[in-house]
């Protein structure tokens, strides 16, 4: 087992890998929530992604030279430092160094921080550029669920916050955003949940509510509450037993983008000193 840290309060408890910052499990009463990875769907449990969300095509470019950075950044294969821990709280932070700066030649620090509230997990992504120059980056988190939610039978369902677009993007091939769109069973702000709707990820990119709640109608849900995160995705794969709600401040590239990462559609600018914060909220109703 990789080196990771433990925070707790009350009946409830957490475990944050410093590989990644990546949430490893979160449980309450006994319940496990996280879903634990598997080579045979998916490997991760809860990715931190920055400083791209999606995928690139063939890398990105600044200033006319193109570099290999992938899907979804570096963030979740580089080793964080622990700077603050309390019982109840982590904080854990990634600094540029040789390996990003090949890859994202800018600057940065990124700290992720945990906090948990007896059935309650919060998650906060802040985000500073230390260079002289301006810095555009995007980041999102990426946590698995699992599905079914313990205690719980029967059909599944999202239901938003608001009344979101019935459509999503087409996944291109590349994992590029297509300009054109697929419809959804979205019914009202409820869409009920079946392995078929996960060819590809559910991209709800500027949505309308800022959270959601993954529930068992008259049994468990869990609801995420987000600051500062514009785009929303749900994604698994077909057959497996976990369920990824998403959180982007940025997205892929689009289909028809080939340009400077500057000018690539949703990235965040920073200024020279400039920082930026993001923020998720758990909440587990069993």
């Amino acid at each position: 087992m990789s080196a990771s840290v433990e925070i707790a309060c009350g009946g409830a408890a957490a475990r944050i890998a410093l590989r990644g910052a990546e949430l490893k499990s979160w449980r309450v009463g006994g319940k496990e929530l996280v879903w634990r990875g598997d080579d045979k769907f998916w490997p991760e449990s809860a990715p931190i992604l920055f400083p791209v969300v999606g995928w690139t095509r063939d890398g990105i470019v600044v200033a006319g030279k193109r570099y290999p950075l992938g899907l979804h950044g570096f963030a979740r294969s580089e080793d964080f430092l622990l700077v603050e821990q309390e019982e109840d709280r982590a904080l854990l932070r990634l600094r540029a160094n040789q390996r990003t700066d090949a890859l994202y030649p800018f600057d940065f620090h990124l700290d992720v921080e945990y906090i948990i509230n007896n059935n309650e997990l919060y998650i906060l992504i802040h985000v500073m550029n230390e260079g002289a120059g301006a810095m555009p980056f995007a980041c999102g988190l990426h946590p698995g669920f699992n599905w079914p939610l313990p205690g719980a039978v029967g059909d599944h369902v999202v239901r938003f916050d608001a009344e979101e677009r019935a459509e999503v993007p087409v996944i291109a091939p590349g994992g590029l955003f297509s300009a054109r769109r697929r419809p959804i069973p979205l019914r009202g702000r409820e869409l009920v949940l079946t392995p078929e709707l996960f060819e590809e990820a559910l991209c709800f990119l500027d949505a309308r509510g800022a959270g959601l709640d993954f529930a068992a109608p008259g049994g468990p849900s869990l609801r995420m509450e987000l600051e500062n995160f514009p785009h929303l995705a749900l994604w698994s794969r077909p057959g497996a037993p976990f369920l990824c709600l998403e959180a982007w401040t940025g997205h892929g590239d689009p289909e028809d983008f080939d340009g400077d990462l500057f000018a690539k559609p949703s990235m965040r600018i920073l200024a020279p000193g400039e920082s930026a914060r993001s923020a998720a909220r758990f909440i587990w109703r069993p």
